[in-house]
C-alpha cells in the first residue's frame, strides 16, 4: 500500500510538473507574440509647429499634412487620410469588436488569474488587443468593464498611444452599452458604480420629462468623456409592443410619440445640438424598429430570428426614428438581428437587407451617417454562433459582401478585416465602395476632435464621473420615474411606522423615517420588492442576461408573495423589466409601486412622502397571460382588458389618477 501511495505520488507530481511547464511555455510564446506584435509599431507622434499651426504629426514624417491639419476642412482632411490608407487600414477600420481591460487599466494581452467572468471572457473567447490594434489595423472598440472612472481613462489613453504609433496615427474610437442603470447585461448594459445612476430607459419614459432626459444625456456625456468613451451603442428607438420582449427594459415603452420625444432628448443630452470636440456619438438603434419578435423571443438567438407584423403596423415603428433620431441628428445608426418577415423583398436580417438599409434609410430618410451591425453576424465565435438570419447558408465572405452591398459600413462584434481584404482584391467589391464606408467612420473620429487630441485626464475622471451633484439628479429621475398604481390611503407612511422588509438590498434605510421590525406580527406595514418574473435559460452563452418568456409568477412564487402581504397593510413594489402580471397580487395589496431602477434609499424618501411619486406607465400592464398570448406583436396597448393602461398614475391624493 505505501508502496502505491509512493508511486501514485510520484505520479501527480509529475504531472503537477509538466502543468506549470506547458503553462509557462504556453505564457512565453503569448508573450513572445505579443511583444512582437507591439514591435511593429512606430514612434509616437511628436507636436510639430509649422508656419504658426500646432499640430500633431500623426504619421511622422515632418511635414503637415491635410489631414494633421486642424484648421482645414473635415471633408478634406479625411479625403487626405484615405487617400494615404492602405487596402488593409481601410478594411480594419470597418470593424468594431470588444476588447478588454485589466483590472490596472492595461490592454489584456495576456493571460492572468482572475474570477471576473468578463476577464475570462476576453481571454478565452477573444482575439489579443495587440493582434487586432496591430495585425487587423482596427481602430474601434466597445469596453465591458466596469471598473472605476480612473483605471477606465487609463485604458483609454492607453488605447490611444497605441493607435498614436500606428503608420497613419488613427485614433481609437471607444465605444459602450449603456452603464447608467442598476442592469449588468453584457449583451445589453453594464453596471458602472463609478458613474451617476438613473433609471432604465422604461423609467426615463415614465417621467415623461424631456428636459430631465436631455440632461441625463448632458450628464452622461460628461462621464463617458472623463473616461475617454466617445460613442454610445444607444439610445434603443424600439418600441415594446410586444410585452415578452426580453429587451423591452432598454426602450422607451410601447407608444411611438413618446419614444420619438425621449429618442430625440436623449441624443440631443449626448451629442449637443451638432456633433462636435465634446460631444459623444450616438448609434441609435435599431432601424427600422426591433421591437415585433414573434412571441416576444429575441433575435439574439435562432428561436427569435422573426420580427412579425400580424397588425400591417410596420410604419409605426419608423415614428421614433422619423421625429425623434433623425430630427436629432444622430451621428450613426444600427439595424438588428431579425428579419422583417414578409415586409421587402427578401427574408433576411435588416443588416443584409438593402431595401431597408438603402432605400428606406439612406435614400428615404437621407441618412449619411455611419451604419453599423449589431454584434456577430458574420462568422460567429466561441460566444456563439453568427447571427446571420435568413442567410445562414451563405459563406462569411458572401454575408460580407451582401451586408456591404445592403449599404452598411461597419460590422458590429467582428474582428475579420481579412474577408474585405480578400473580397477587393478578388474583384467582388471595389475600393472605392469600401473608400465610402471608411470615410463616413472617419468623419466621426474627426467631428469629435480625436486627432486632434484623444486623451483624457485620469486624474479628473473620478472627480467627474459619479460627483455628487450627478448622482443627486440620478436619485431625482429614479423618485420622478416610479409609478404608484394602486394606493387604500397606506401611502405615505407617517414616521415612526413599524416595518417589516423583504427584497431590499439596505433595508435598514427605513430605520431614517420608521422603525424595522424582524417579524411581520410586530409590523405595522409589510414592505416586499419584486423582480419581474421569467423563464431561466442556458441553451445559449447569454441566454442568463436576457429575461424572456413568462410574465407571470409561478403558483409557487405567487403563494409564497401572498402569504407574506396578507399577513398586514402591505407596499408592494415591482421592478418591471418587462409588464409584469400583477392582478392576484395588486387584489389583495394596499399600495403597489412599479419602479425602473429605484434604490432602496430613494424608495424610502417615496414611501414616507419626501419625495412623491409623479412617473406614468410606459406600457400597459395585462390581467392575464392569455392576454398577453392573443395580443398582436407590433400593435401597442392592445391588451384585453389590461390590469392597469398605458399611462396610469397615482399621486398621494386618495382615488385621484393623473393620466398623460
Amino acid at each position: 500500500m505505501k508502496k502505491f501511495l509512493k508511486i501514485t505520488g510520484i505520479a501527480l507530481g509529475v504531472v503537477v510538473v509538466l502543468l506549470i511547464l506547458t503553462g509557462f511555455i504556453t505564457y512565453s510564446r503569448i508573450s513572445s507574440k505579443v511583444n512582437n506584435n507591439y514591435s511593429m509599431l512606430g514612434k509616437e507622434a511628436p507636436l510639430l509647429k509649422l508656419n504658426g499651426i500646432e499640430f500633431r504629426d500623426l504619421n511622422k514624417n515632418g511635414k503637415l499634412d491635410l489631414y494633421e491639419d486642424p484648421n482645414v476642412s473635415i471633408d478634406d482632411r479625411v479625403n487626405d487620410l484615405v487617400s494615404q490608407m492602405t487596402l488593409e487600414e481601410k478594411a480594419g477600420t470597418m470593424f468594431i469588436t470588444m476588447i478588454g481591460m485589466t483590472p490596472e487599466g492595461e490592454p489584456i494581452d495576456k493571460p492572468f488569474l482572475s474570477s471576473n467572468p468578463i476577464d475570462v471572457m476576453m481571454m478565452l473567447m477573444m482575439s489579443s488587443s495587440s493582434e487586432m490594434l496591430v495585425n487587423k489595423k482596427m481602430n474601434s472598440f466597445n469596453i465591458l468593464h466596469g471598473h472605476d472612472a480612473d483605471i477606465i481613462a487609463r485604458n483609454s489613453n492607453k488605447l490611444q498611444k497605441i493607435g498614436e504609433r500606428s503608420r497613419l496615427g488613427i485614433p481609437i474610437t471607444i465605444a459602450t452599452d449603456p452603464r447608467h442603470g442598476t442592469e449588468n447585461n453584457i449583451g445589453a448594459a453594464l453596471y458602472t458604480p463609478s458613474f451617476s445612476q438613473w433609471p432604465s430607459s422604461l423609467g426615463l419614459a415614465a417621467t415623461r420629462d424631456t428636459l430631465l432626459v436631455r440632461e441625463f444625456g448632458n450628464i452622461a456625456r460628461q462621464e463617458y468623456l472623463a473616461t475617454g468613451i466617445r460613442l454610445a451603442l444607444h439610445p434603443m428607438a424600439d418600441l415594446a409592443t410586444e410585452p415578452r420582449w426580453g429587451r423591452s427594459n432598454g426602450t422607451f415603452g410601447e407608444d411611438a410619440e413618446l419614444s420619438a420625444a425621449m429618442t430625440k432628448a436623449y441624443v440631443l443630452g449626448f451629442q449637443g445640438d451638432s456633433l462636435g470636440t465634446t460631444s459623444v456619438a450616438c448609434m441609435t438603434k435599431h432601424f427600422s424598429g426591433g421591437g415585433p419578435q414573434a412571441k416576444g423571443e429575441d433575435a439574439h438567438f435562432p428561436y427569435g430570428k422573426d420580427q412579425v407584423y400580424p397588425g400591417n403596423n410596420f410604419d409605426y415603428h419608423l415614428i421614433p426614428f422619423e421625429k425623434g433620431a433623425f430630427p436629432a441628428k444622430t451621428a450613426q445608426m444600427m439595424p438588428y438581428y431579425g428579419i422583417p418577415v414578409d415586409q421587402t423583398d427578401e427574408n433576411v436580417g435588416f443588416a443584409f437587407n438593402k431595401t431597408i438599409i438603402t432605400k428606406m434609410l439612406r435614400e428615404k430618410y437621407k441618412f449619411d451617417g455611419v451604419v453599423c451591425t449589431d454584434w456577430n453576424i458574420i462568422s460567429g465565435s466561441k460566444i456563439g454562433d453568427a447571427r446571420a438570419w435568413g442567410v445562414e447558408n451563405l459563406s462569411p465572405s458572401e454575408r460580407t459582401k451582401k451586408v456591404i452591398d445592403a449599404g452598411c459600413d461597419q460590422f458590429g462584434g467582428e474582428d475579420n478585416p481579412e474577408l474585405i481584404i480578400e473580397l477587393v482584391k478578388s474583384g467582388q467589391l471595389s475600393e472605392a465602395r469600401i473608400d465610402q464606408s471608411v470615410k463616413r467612420i472617419l468623419k466621426d473620429k474627426f467631428r469629435l476632435g480625436l486627432f486632434d487630441n484623444p486623451y483624457v485626464n485620469e486624474k479628473q475622471a473620478n472627480e467627474i464621473a459619479g460627483s455628487n451633484a450627478f448622482r443627486e439628479m440620478g436619485k431625482v429621475a429614479q423618485a420622478k420615474s416610479a409609478v404608484l398604481l394602486k394606493n387604500d390611503q397606506l401611502l405615505p407612511l407617517k414616521k415612526g411606522t413599524k416595518i417589516y422588509a423583504e427584497g431590499m438590498i439596505n433595508s435598514e434605510v427605513l430605520n431614517t423615517y420608521g422603525e424595522l421590525v424582524n417579524d411581520p406580527l410586530e409590523a405595522d406595514v409589510i414592505l416586499t420588492r419584486l423582480k419581474t418574473p421569467y423563464d431561466e435559460r442556458d441553451e445559449y452563452f447569454l441566454e442568463s442576461f436576457f429575461h424572456q418568456g413568462r410574465l407571470y409568477y409561478s403558483d409557487e412564487e405567487k403563494k409564497k408573495i401572498i402569504d407574506l402581504i396578507t399577513q398586514k397593510p402591505s407596499i408592494v413594489v415591482v421592478n418591471l423589466e418587462r409588464p409584469a402580471i400583477l392582478t392576484d397580487i395588486s387584489e389583495v395589496s394596499a399600495a403597489l409601486m412599479a419602479d425602473f431602477g429605484t434604490t432602496d434609499e430613494v424608495l424610502n424618501e417615496l414611501i414616507f412622502g419626501m419625495e412623491t411619486p409623479s412617473g406614468k406607465l410606459p406600457f400597459e400592464l395585462p390581467s392575464s397571460w392569455e392576454a398577453v398570448e392573443n395580443q398582436l406583436e407590433d400593435v401597442p396597448y392592445d391588451s384585453v382588458d389590461p390590469l392597469y393602461k398605458f399611462g396610469h398614475g397615482l399621486t398621494y391624493e386618495p382615488n385621484i389618477i393623473s393620466m398623460n
